[in-house]
């Protein structure tokens, strides 16, 4: 079951956060483009499991399309919303994986089980990265009209994404204490811009708490899906 669950999970990730474009997300309302998301959900399905076609892949598609539409028609598109869609999203996979757990098994790269710690991780760095951007971006849509961005165009948005990457890769290399260092290193560079604006200093603290905590969530998240997948072995063993 966790294996067919990790293609499926990575499937999703790259479906909802990876394929869907800007422009997808903006038109979704219309329904030819909400059809079109899910050919692509219905499509990285197969292909992270390596099925030409299976019926328990259709109806996951159609939940997701389901609760895409509640989503969408339901205007609901603030941080509470994105968090209940993920965690809808997620009770499917479990419920197609419980449901068809041989589905990785039959599949095409069945015989390639170090794929799966593989799959694991970059949907963990998909998570990290992509969605954990989406998810300050809401938390932060609020405060962001009330503050003067004197800075680079897009980058706090490269910052979040530099930083949730070094944590994330630290929590997995077992380097915690690295993110302690990272801490103190962007408090100290913000040092000035805190002495300055309070507003702004206090909209960094925020965002950045949030960046943190997103990437350290999904390390920890991946670490304990890793343990339950077979060992990614890089080098083979000795004989």
């Amino acid at each position: 079951m966790i294996e067919t669950f990790t293609a499926l999970l990575l499937a999703h990730v790259l479906a909802d956060f990876t394929l869907q474009t800007n422009w997808i997300n903006a038109n979704k309302s219309r329904p030819h483009v909400l059809v079109l998301h899910g050919a692509i959900v219905w499509i990285t399905a197969h292909l992270a499991l390596g099925q030409i076609y299976d019926a328990t892949l259709a109806l996951l598609t159609a939940a997701h399309l389901l609760i895409d539409a509640i989503k969408t028609y339901g205007g609901f598109r603030k941080l509470g919303a994105f968090l209940l869609d993920q965690m809808a999203h997620l009770a499917t996979l479990l419920a197609a994986a419980s449901y068809a757990p041989t589905l990785w098994s039959t599949g095409a790269w069945a015989a390639y089980d170090p794929l799966l710690p593989l799959m694991a991780l970059a949907a963990g760095a998909i998570t990290a990265l992509t969605a954990g951007r989406h998810a300050v971006a809401l938390l932060m849509q609020p405060h962001t009209q009330r503050i003067r961005n004197a800075g680079l165009r897009d980058g706090g948005r490269q910052i979040g994404l530099l930083e949730r990457g070094l944590i994330y890769l630290m929590m997995l290399a077992g380097q915690p204490l690295g993110v302690g260092f990272l801490i103190a290193a962007k408090s100290v560079l913000r040092f000035g811009t805190a002495m300055r604006d309070q507003r702004l200093a206090e909209y960094v603290i925020i965002g950045t708490l949030a960046s943190f905590g997103w990437a350290i969530a999904t390390a920890l998240a991946t670490q304990a899906l890793l343990g339950a997948l077979p060992p990614l072995e890089i080098i083979p063993s000795s004989p």
